[in-house]
This record gives structure tokens, C-alpha cells and sequence, in this order.
């Protein structure tokens, strides 16, 4: 005696072993034995065999009609042994029976399951509903096997084209042009990005990379909500101080000035005034949370994406000609022996004379003429004549603040390296497409006028830093225990020393306009300003605040973000300047091991490190002439061949880097300015 039974919604077959009211032993084809319950059971029978029943009956259902079945099917609830009297005949057999059970049990849109083995028809509109919507279903998947077919030969049909971007990026799985890809993909042998390639869908690497910035980053866009820039307090006292800022051309956001007073009277007062929207946003309001919801500006050739909208930028941004709203420290220096005397800060307004641009007059403010009086260069304009006594001191002095800085850092601040500075041309203010044409040019690092900037930073970040802790108000720091490779900055609310830049305590405050860090510490800084031993009472945030530890983990992700973007970015125009000019083959020094056997090279006059091929024997430091391969806009790769060596064997004593240039070099495609153009710091770009 053999048995029917339904299992899990599975019908399964085998010998009746033993029986009792509740359950039976069954033994299957395969040798298994199973205990069924009773209820479970659907039908015994002694032939056929369970195999032949189940073959037999499968094939018998595809005979069946389920629009027919369902006509003849009773009104009220019926076991499939009914259904096979009513349609076959009223001597069904026990093959046509089962037929009849896969069929109901195959046709849910026709016939509701009420039980084991029993069922009742779906009401006629319902079944209408379903029917119309299995035609749907139909129509889009032999829409979705169509584009697949496109796609594998070649062909980017129209509507997976206008979702390129989501499919690639943030797909929808359910999506039909979605599953049109990996159909394709599967048929074709490729991987989705490189399918889409070959059949022409990214028609531009460009807009590749920044439509996925945007999706990761920006999913609603970058533009602003409409807002209300609050203007700054009207009763803050006039500074009687010249102020002057040095940044890019093509910076907007200034956020850090100087200003020198006393010069020749033995004491000389230097001020670091930084724009001041801490003094005008509140925690919490609209503008605040603006800020928060971007952390950064996010800087790449030829465009950015601002942290604040212009319009409260433009309120706030040290301009010249206006008196401008500033959180100023001002450090008394002994003009001989350059000792620190005093420091204050202060809430004011700051008369900026001038903007320089340090891109227009670097090959001016040279070391020899900030040290030489007598030293004319012709076309010098009259404001940096006006400033020029001033910046001798000032660039005097940063040499000597860095002096003072390498003893506690224990060993030389490393700028063997030049900065490369990226141009467009073509795009104005609107995001690149491309096709703009790409200059690149060289900035050694260390610059007088960088100096300057850079050291003048350092003293009001680790000044502030100290004004935080000395007052009990937390602050985000950053802070390195060490130089040992492997020891990273990390960010804190604690004031601990930053070997990398060889200070005790050192915060960012200076960029408060690009940087929502820096706008936090305002914050706390303002309230010391104004409170003084009871700022921890009032600061915006107090020790150990929940808030601040949210802050430093947002403003890490998306930095990080940021600045591979950018990194991304600078590598993609350095490519396409490759393309642009012509350049086959470029001389390169020889790094450490890359992937695959091959070895890292740094480009000597390019931004550029990429993997060559037979340079496995060289020493590192070795210099080399590369044939470049083929270039990759949407992978961003590149790789090379060396074709000769170029340096003295013999003579060759390998190019030391140290491991911080080493891991700024491989961390990503290329080497990432910190300071991205802004004058942020210079002095702590290798190490910050």
C-alpha cells in the first residue's frame, strides 16, 4: 500500500511501513523513512507506483484547463478528488486525482486553499484581477528579456539609459531595467559596469564619478533650502588694526586674516582674526543644522560644494574694504627674541585692507625678498609694498615658530614634495563635464606666504585649544600620542598633545566657514571669550555631551568621503591631461611592491602613482622612464612599462620618504592637499 501526502506544501509519494490513528511510517523511493501525520495523509493507493503516479500526474495537469476546472469546480468548499470527478469522469482515476490536486494547488489566482488537500474558487472578479495581472507580469518580463537582448549585443535601450545611474549606484532589485541588466550581464559574461560600457550607456567618465558622489553623498541634490541669514550682533567694538588675509584666487570662503602692530617699539602684536558666523548662528537653528547636515565643503578641480549657502557666506567671509565680524587672538611677541609676552582673545569687528592671492604674488613674496630691504622687484603691487615690513616679521617669525615646533616633534617637518594645483578651463562656475581642458602646475610646499599662513594657524589652534581646557570647556581636538608609523590623528574631546605638528593641544577653529568642526569650536571658544571662568555653565556644549561625540563621528565619515572624492578627482584630470597632451611615456621613481608583482611608481612632474611592470629588480628610489598603458576613466587605472633606467646604478642611493609620505602616497589614487586651496594650515597637511 502506497501513500499521497502533503509535505510542507510539497506532495511526496512512498510505502505505507506502519500505521496508526494519529500518523503512519512511510519509506520514499530514495530509502528515506518519514512519520507523516494522519492529517497529512491525502490518498493510498496500491498502484501505480509512487514514482509512476507522480510523473504521470504532473504530466496529466498540464492538460487541465484552470479556467475550465474553475467553471466546473462547486461553489462551496471541494476536495481534489471532487474536482477530478467533475472534470474527468465520475470513475476519476487515481492518476487523474492527483492531477487535479497539482492543478488547484498550481492555481492559486483561480483557488483558495482551505485545508489539506480541500479548496474553494476564487470569486470571478478576483480571478479577473489576478488573471489581468499575470498578463502584466508577462508583458514585463518579455519587456525586461528584450533589453537583456539589446544590452548582451551591444545596445543600451532608452529606459535603462535615463536609470544608469540608480542602477549603477542605488539600484532598485525590483526594478525592470535592474533585472534587465543582470540578465544581460549573466548572458553576456560581464559585470554590469563593464557590460553598460561596451554597450554605450556612459557617455560620460565624468559625470560617472560625480553622479555617484552625489548618490553616495548628496542624494537630494546640493542645493540650498531657502534661509534666513542672521546677521552678526551690531554692538561689536571696531579693531583698530589693518587686517589682510592670503589665500587662493579662487577662494571664496576666507576665513583667517592677519593683522601686525607695534613694529619697532620692541613689542609686536600679531592677530589671526577668523570669521565669526559662531557669533550670529545658533546650535540648533535651521543654518545650524544646515551646516551639520554637510560637515564640509567639498573641494575638487575646478568647482566645490559650499557647507553654507552663499548668501550667509558672503555676510560672514573676510572681504576686503568692510569691517568684518572676526574671533581674533592677538599674541604679544618681544620683537627681538620673538618670546610670547601675552595672548587674548577677542570679539570684534576687523577692517580687512586686502585680499592677496598667494597664486599671483609667490614669485614676488620670495624668501629673499621678505629678508632682503634692499631687493626691488619690478610690477610688485602697492598693498604688498604697504605689507611688506610686516610679512618680514611675520614670515621671520613662522620660522622660528617651526623651528620651535621640530625640536618637540623630534625630527624635521618632510616637504620634499611639490603641491599641484588644478585649473579648468572651460566649465566657469558650473559643475565639469570633462571635456574642460586641464592645467596643472607645481607649488612647493613650504612657500613664504604658506609659512606664514600655515604657522599663524597653528598658534591659534593650539592657543584655543589651550583656552578650552584651561576654562573646562570641551572642545573636538585632534590629537597624535606619536610619529611611530601605524600612530594616526584622531578626534576627540580631549586636550592631548599632536606629535605630527608638535603642539600640546591643538583643535581646528580657523575655517569655521568650511569646516562645521570649526563652527562647533567657535562656539565654545565665543563663550569663553565672553563668559570667562564660567563659560562651562553656558558653552553650547558641556563635558562629556553626547553631541560632541556625534559630531566627531559624522564629521569623519564624511571628510573621509570628501576628501576621496577629491582625491578621485584630481587623479581623473590628471589622466585626462595625460590624454590631452599627448604623453606616452613620463619618468617616474620607483615606490614599493603593488599588486600583482608589479611595482608602485610616483610620476616626477605629475600628481600620478600607478603599478609598472619590470621594475621588480630596481631599488626603491631608483628613477626610471615609463611607457604608459591604456588609460581608464571610469576605474581611474593606469599602469606602465619601464623602458630604461635612468639614474647612476652605482651612485644610486634610495630616495627615503618618510612614512608619512609613504602612506599619503598609497592611501589613495593620488597624494590629497589637505588644505585643498584654502590656506588651511600648510604646516599640518603632512601630518594632519
Amino acid at each position: 500500500m502506497y501513500a499521497l501526502f502533503d509535505d510542507a506544501g510539497k506532495f511526496l509519494a512512498g510505502r505505507i511501513l506502519s500505521e496508526a490513528e494519529s500518523s503512519a511510517q512511510i519509506e520514499l523511493d530514495s530509502g528515506k523513512r518519514v512519520k507523516v501525520k494522519a492529517a497529512n495523509l491525502l490518498l493510498k493507493f496500491d498502484k501505480p507506483t509512487p514514482a509512476e503516479l507522480i510523473a504521470q500526474a504532473q504530466a496529466l495537469s498540464e492538460e487541465i484547463d484552470p479556467q475550465l476546472a474553475w467553471e466546473f469546480a462547486p461553489e462551496q468548499e471541494f476536495g481534489f478528488a471532487d474536482l477530478a470527478r467533475d472534470y474527468f469522469s465520475e470513475n476519476a482515476s487515481i492518476t487523474e486525482q492527483v492531477a487535479a490536486l497539482f492543478t488547484l494547488f498550481e492555481a492559486p489566482h483561480y483557488f483558495r486553499r482551505a485545508g489539506k488537500g480541500r479548496f474553494k474558487k476564487a470569486p470571478a472578479e478576483i480571478v479577473q484581477q489576478a488573471l489581468a495581472a499575470i498578463e502584466k507580469k508577462a508583458q514585463l518580463q518579455a519587456q525586461i528579456d528584450a533589453w537583456a537582448v539589446e544590452l548582451a549585443n551591444g545596445q543600451c535601450p532608452a529606459p535603462v539609459q535615463q536609470q544608469l545611474y540608480k542602477i549603477l549606484f542605488r539600484p532598485d532589485k525590483n526594478a525592470p531595467e535592474y533585472k534587465a541588466v543582470v540578465e544581460a550581464s549573466r548572458k553576456a559574461q560581464l559585470a554590469p559596469l563593464a557590460l553598460l560600457q561596451k554597450a554605450g550607456a556612459i557617455d560620460s567618465s565624468y559625470q560617472f564619478h560625480w553622479q555617484r558622489f552625489l548618490f553616495d553623498n548628496f542624494p537630494k541634490g546640493t542645493g540650498f533650502p531657502t534661509v534666513t541669514a542672521p546677521l552678526p550682533p551690531a554692538d561689536l567694538p571696531l579693531a583698530t588694526v589693518e587686517a589682510y588675509s592670503i589665500d587662493d584666487s579662487a577662494t571664496t570662503e576666507i576665513d583667517d586674516a592677519l593683522s601686525v602692530q607695534g613694529l619697532g617699539s620692541g613689542q609686536v602684536i600679531v592677530g589671526v582674526h577668523i570669521a565669526a558666523p559662531g557669533l550670529a548662528i545658533e546650535p540648533g537653528s535651521a543654518l545650524d543644522h544646515l551646516g551639520r547636515s554637510r560637515y564640509s565643503t567639498v573641494y575638487m578641480p575646478g568647482y566645490k560644494v559650499t557647507m553654507l549657502p552663499d548668501e550667509v557666506v558672503q555676510i560672514y567671509t573676510l572681504d576686503e574694504g568692510r569691517a568684518n565680524p572676526a574671533v581674533s587672538l592677538y599674541v604679544t611677541y618681544d620683537e627681538a627674541t620673538l618670546e610670547v609676552l601675552n595672548k587674548e582673545t577677542r570679539l570684534e569687528r576687523v577692517p580687512v585692507v586686502t585680499n592677496f592671492r598667494y597664486d599671483k604674488l609667490d614669485h614676488i613674496a620670495t624668501e629673499a625678498w621678505l629678508t632682503d630691504p634692499s631687493l626691488q622687484i619690478e610690477d610688485t603691487p602697492q598693498p604688498l609694498l604697504d605689507k611688506r615690513d610686516e610679512l618680514s616679521f611675520l614670515y621671520r617669525l613662522s620660522r622660528h615658530l617651526k623651528a620651535g615646533r621640530e625640536v618637540v616633534r623630534g625630527k624635521p617637518e618632510n616637504f620634499n614634495r611639490p603641491d599641484y594645483n588644478f585649473r579648468l578651463q572651460g566649465n566657469g562656475d558650473q559643475v565639469p563635464n570633462g571635456s574642460e581642458i586641464v592645467q596643472i602646475t607645481v607649488r612647493k610646499r613650504g612657500a613664504p606666504l604658506d609659512l606664514i599662513v600655515a604657522e599663524a594657524a597653528i598658534v591659534a589652534n593650539s592657543s584655543w585649544g589651550q583656552l578650552l581646557a584651561d576654562h573646562g570647556v570641551p572642545g573636538i581636538y585632534r590629537s597624535q600620542a606619536s610619529l611611530a608609523p601605524g600612530i594616526k590623528v584622531r578626534m576627540s574631546t580631549k586636550a592631548l598633545p599632536h606629535a605630527g605638528i608638535g603642539v600640546k593641544s591643538y583643535v581646528w577653529a580657523t575655517s569655521p566657514l568650511r569646516r562645521y568642526t570649526d563652527l562647533a569650536n567657535q562656539w565654545q571658544i565665543i563663550a569663553c571669550a565672553r563668559h570667562g571662568a564660567t563659560a562651562a555653565l553656558v558653552a553650547p556644549f558641556k563635558p562629556k555631551d553626547a553631541e560632541l561625540f556625534s559630531i566627531i563621528s559624522g564629521f569623519d565619515a564624511a571628510y573621509s568621503a570628501y576628501n576621496g572624492y577629491q582625491a578621485g578627482m584630481e587623479r581623473y584630470w590628471t589622466l585626462k591631461y595625460l590624454t590631452q597632451n599627448g604623453i606616452s611615456d613620463l619618468t617616474a621613481t620607483v615606490m614599493k611592491e603593488g599588486p600583482a608583482g608589479s611595482m608602485l611608481v610616483r610620476a616626477d612632474e605629475l600628481p600620478l602613482v600607478f603599478p609598472v611592470l619590470g621594475a621588480q629588480s630596481l631599488p626603491r628610489g631608483a628613477q626610471v622612464r615609463v611607457k604608459l598603458g591604456e588609460i581608464d576613466e571610469i576605474t581611474l587605472d593606469v599602469t606602465g612599462t619601464v623602458l630604461e633606467r635612468l639614474d647612476d646604478e652605482q651612485a644610486n642611493q634610495a630616495e627615503t620618504e618618510s612614512p608619512e609620505d609613504e602612506e599619503e602616497a598609497v592611501a589613495g589614487p593620488i597624494a590629497i592637499a589637505v588644505d585643498m586651496g584654502d590656506g588651511e594650515d600648510a604646516a599640518a597637511i603632512k601630518t594632519d
